[in-house]
């Protein structure tokens, strides 16, 4: 096995089991391993940080430096996955806001709150706001490409946002996940919808929808799915009625219109 430091590669067929998120630093970590899910390396570990991968389509090696674009790679390419990871030994710590200070330390190790504990709060309490602010700045700036036209550069934008999620976040309705990841996720799909990659596209908004997005009204009618619902209008039915089960099962109402010729001249 790879020591702390060390860089390794791997290579995996599509799906995988492992999932990413976005650290302090913009770069993607390892947040989770399922082999339910995917395919996996028994050398890569929660903590490990992603240094290269595959480029989304031919033999090229792009460094791993944009979240967005990682995971626009990871979910567009066709094939086997290449990765080069640094290894970390379970280092979270990539996900910390300031939990650094000395003081903080000596105060939490000894049980007590102090002027240590309170400046440490008041810095991560700044860091959160400024890390919301810049959030919502990357979100408008998809939107923005979205409206343009520049769909490869929204989807990096818009997952750039789902990788900015909040660690730990409780709404006032205990969701735990934001209502802007949740609409980030939808025009993700939207924009793979745009970009006529259906397949990818059904796996985005399946992606949305298990993250709480339930605007059914607008995933059934509105402009931006209208493509994926032009080209693949069954098993996007099917994917939708999963989750917003028709009162009346479409089939069974012509069948009954049919038995009784309703309709008929």
């Amino acid at each position: 096995m790879p020591r702390v430091g060390d860089k390794y590669e791997v290579n995996l067929e599509k799906p995988i089991g492992i999932s990413f998120a976005r650290g302090n630093d913009g770069k993607a970590y390892v947040i989770g391993i399922d082999p339910r899910k995917g395919n996996i390396d028994e050398k890569v570990e929660v903590g490990d940080k992603m240094v290269e991968l595959s480029a989304s389509f031919g033999d090229d090696v792009w460094e791993a430096g944009n979240f967005g674009q990682i995971m626009y790679a990871i979910k567009t390419r066709v094939g086997g996955l290449y990765f080069k990871f640094e290894k970390r030994d379970g280092d979270m710590s990539f996900l910390e806001f300031d939990n650094k200070d000395g003081e903080f330390r000596k105060e939490r190790a000894g049980g007590n709150y102090g002027a240590g504990t309170r400046e440490v709060q008041m810095r991560n309490y700044i860091t959160s706001k400024e890390n919301e602010r810049r959030r919502n700045e990357v979100f408008n700036n998809g939107l923005e490409d979205y409206q343009n036209g520049n769909y490869q550069d929204a989807i990096y934008k818009f997952e750039d946002v789902l990788g900015m999620e909040p660690p730990n976040y409780v709404g006032d309705n205990f969701a735990r996940i934001t209502p802007m990841y949740e609409v980030a996720s939808y025009n993700i799909a939207c924009c793979y919808s745009k970009m006529k990659r259906f397949d990818v596209c059904l796996e985005s908004l399946n992606d949305a929808l298990n993250a709480g997005f339930d605007d059914y009204e607008k995933i059934r009618t509105a402009d931006g799915l209208k493509e994926l619902r032009e080209a693949m209008p069954e098993k996007f039915n099917r994917l939708v009625d999963r989750y917003d089960e028709p009162v009346f099962d479409p089939k069974l109402v012509e069948g009954f219109k049919n038995f009784f010729g309703f309709g008929k001249n």
